[in-house]
Order: C-alpha cells, then structure tokens, then sequence
C-alpha cells in the first residue's frame, strides 16, 4: 500500500523539529549557570513583539530564588507533558528588567520549553496577570529550550517593570515527558497547573490551583538601581519557613527583606534583595533524597552562583542533630560550618551565623542531643566560626526552660516557629551586619 503523503509530511516535520532541539540542546547544556553575576550595565537589541530585551542599566541581583529538592512524586511517567505551570513568587526587590533559571536537575530526559512566559500578578491571590506586563521568554533567542537531565538554563533578560513586594507568575510549557519533575515542596503559596499550551492566558481562567509546589523555576532575577547586591538565606525548615501563614510571606527572610527595603531607603541598611535558599528537612553535612543535598553539596548552586552575592545568613545544624541515627559530632558540624565560611570568603561574602534554636518538647528532643546543640552554640558564640553571630537561640527561647521554645514563639510542634517568631528572627539580625568587607582571618 502506497504511504498518505500525509504521513511523509508529518516525518519530515519531527525530524526538523529534533534537529533543532538538538542545537539548542547543545546549546543549553554548556549553560549551567544564571549568567552574570557582575554588577555590570546590559545593552542589548531591540525588542521584537511580546518579547523585550533589556535596555535599562543597573545592577542585577537576586529577587527570589527557591532551592531545587528533588523529583516530585508521582511525576516520574508523565511529567507535566501536555500541560502548563504557573509558578507565584513573591519578589524582595524591584526592577526594570528580568530573567528567571529553569531546572531539570531531577529529570531523567531532557525538558523541552515551548513556551515560557512572566508576568506580574495582577494581585487579587488567583492565577491571574496583568496584561501589560507580560512577557514572552527567551533562551538565546530561542523560544523553545532544551534543558539536560540534570542541568539548568537561564532564560533571556526581559524589559518589565517587577515591583518590590509584588508576585510574579512565570509559566511553563511542555509538550513530552523530562520524567520526575524538579521542584521544591513547602511553597506556603498556591500555584497553579492548566491542560495545554496557556503561558499566556492572562485571566487565569484555564488554570486550576496545584497545590503548595514551585516546579522547575529556582530563582528570578532584576535589573535595576533599586538594590546594590544580594543577601542569602541558607538553612532548613526554619529558613523555608514551614510553619508560617501560607500566602502571607511571613518566613524571617521574607520580613529580613521588608526591614531591608524600609531601612535601605533612608540609608540604615544596605540595600539588598533576599533570596531564600531553605530547604525543610535539609542538612549541613548529609545529602537526603527526599530533603535535597547537603548545604555544603549545594552551597555553589544556591549561594556562590546567586548574582552579586554581598552576605549569607548561615542557619542550619539542627537536622544533622534531629536526623541523625547515632548521636551527632558537635565538632563536626562546627567543621562544616567553619568550610562554608571558608569557602564563602573566596568569593568576598560575608557570613552571619545563627545558633542553634531550642526544641525540647519535639519527638526527636533527647538530653544527649541537647548537649550537642549546646556544644554547637558555645563554639558560634565564641567567635569562632563566623563573621558576624545571630543569636536566634537567645531570641527565641522560653526564659522558664531555656531549651524550649517561648510559647507565643512556637508553632506548636516544638520545633518551628510561628509567624510571630519567624517576625522575631527578622528582627534579631542587624542589617549593618550584612555589609561591609570580608574580615581578615589570622
């Protein structure tokens, strides 16, 4: 039987179709990076329509960023084929231009975008854009990318007014399988999933809520005069804010960034935008494949290569104590502090270290683990192993029973804080702490 030319026709077109993703392919897994991280002017040409490409100068720093964890289950067959993701963020800092980073590191095929797009959210908590601000995406110059299993790309910088304090909805299309979807659980923030190609539906209509998951974006970056760095926030649960009011963005980096703002404006702080780099369950010296690498596996990916890192606020040690089977070295999690520190110096950021906080009352509190988290915080309080110490421990506890957590600060597990505590630990750092040059070791 004589071939339907039809059929002919449709061949010739997946064989251009994969020509091309392999060139881009190519392309995009030579690109594991966010791009610049110099504080240097963008020039670039002129805009074509729904696209934009920067013509404002400025510095370009972090306005959000969420750290990859793992694969998300039951993604492993279908992936989001077929389907768009609608990710709500909420920005630390403003600017005039953007561009966003796109993971595949848990995939195990290549994760072909179609389409991408950003926006500003048109602020009634739905899935909803404001039209005038949305933005179709590009990978050098490219409206399809193909990110390896395993790899990261950024995407063009788009012009677009990103307020300060604002959500940003960057949506996500496509067409086949990458296999387990990359994401970062604990959101406290509703996004959201639609069937089909619908990057640019402005009204949010064909989206329906998907729960409290980031999927494949981890940091959205801005270009403007608005911030002169960026300020990290490394840590576990406490960091990622688990406990706190979803929606609300009431996590301690996201109150750090709204004193930053308040207080920049009139010079009495730096004028810096936070990223949030916690992870729930996730720890200092242990990799954990449902809790992410270990802080000091990860510390490239989700500090050294934020843009224009200036200081990092250093929070974890609590899980190594929690998670681990036999009782936890002191000294050993002080060693792993001190190579963060160490390796952070190499790059000129300064480190502001935490104590550790009380959690007598949680199912994993024990006297023996007590006595290594109290061992921990003698060693940080002595000056010796940051830049600069943050004494959450202080802040947080009850003055009745100093291991425990003050009940208005606790959010009733024992262990996390409530909104209110995660209010008193913005409070606690001093923003002068973040500046300045990386102190001299002896």
């Amino acid at each position: 039987m004589t071939r339907p030319h039809g059929g002919a026709l449709l061949s010739a077109i997946i064989t251009l179709v994969v020509a091309l993703s392999a060139a881009i392919y190519v392309s995009v897994a030579a690109d594991h990076g966010p791009g610049p991280r110099s504080g240097s002017a963008a020039v670039a040409a002129a805009p074509g329509p729904g696209d934009a490409a920067p013509v404002s100068t400025g510095v370009w720093v972090g306005t959000w960023a969420a750290a990859p964890v793992g694969g998300e289950p039951g993604t492993a067959a279908d992936g989001t084929a077929g389907r768009t993701v609608r990710n709500v963020v909420h920005t630390s800092v403003g600017g005039t231009s953007a561009r966003v980073t796109l993971s595949n590191l848990y995939g195990t095929d290549p994760l072909t975008v179609t389409h991408a797009t950003l926006a500003v959210a048109a602020g009634d908590g739905s899935a909803a854009a404001d039209p005038d601000t949305l933005r179709r995406l590009t990978f050098r110059g490219a409206t399809t990318v193909v990110v390896p299993a395993g790899g990261q790309t950024s995407s063009d910088a788009v012009t677009v007014v990103v307020p300060a304090d604002a959500d940003v909805l960057v949506s996500v299309y496509s067409p086949i399988s990458a296999g387990p979807v990359t994401y970062h659980p604990h959101a406290r923030q509703t996004n959201y999933v639609a069937d089909g190609e619908s990057t640019e539906d402005v009204t949010g209509a064909s989206f329906a809520a998907a729960g409290e998951y980031w999927r494949y974006l981890t940091a959205l970056d801005v270009l403007g005069d608005e911030a002169d760095g960026t300020v990290v926030a490394l840590g576990d649960s406490i960091t990622d804010g688990i406990t706190s009011t979803s929606g609300a963005d009431r996590r301690w980096p996201d109150v750090l960034a709204a004193r930053l703002r308040a207080d920049g404006a009139t010079g009495d702080a730096p004028r810096y935008g936070v990223v949030n780099e916690g992870i729930s369950g996730n720890q200092l010296l242990a990799d954990d494949p449902r809790r992410g690498a270990s802080a000091l596996d990860r510390f490239e990916r989700d500090v050294l290569d934020r843009p224009n890192v200036k200081a990092v606020v250093v929070d974890l040690g609590i899980n190594d104590i929690l998670r681990n089977r036999r009782l936890a070295d002191p000294q050993a999690i002080v060693t792993g502090l001190r190579t963060l520190v160490e390796r952070a110096h190499a790059h000129g950021i300064r480190v502001v270290g935490s104590t550790l906080t009380p959690f007598r009352g949680h199912r994993g509190w024990t006297d023996a683990r007590e006595d290594v988290r109290q061992q921990v915080n003698r060693a940080i309080r002595a000056d010796a192993v940051f830049d600069e110490v943050v004494d959450f421990d202080k802040a947080l506890r009850d003055p009745y029973d100093p291991r425990s957590l003050r009940p208005e600060y606790d959010s009733g597990d024992r262990l996390h804080p409530s909104d209110r505590g995660y209010r008193t630990m913005a409070w606690t750092i001093d923003p002068t702490d973040l500046e300045g040059p990386v102190p001299a070791r002896l």
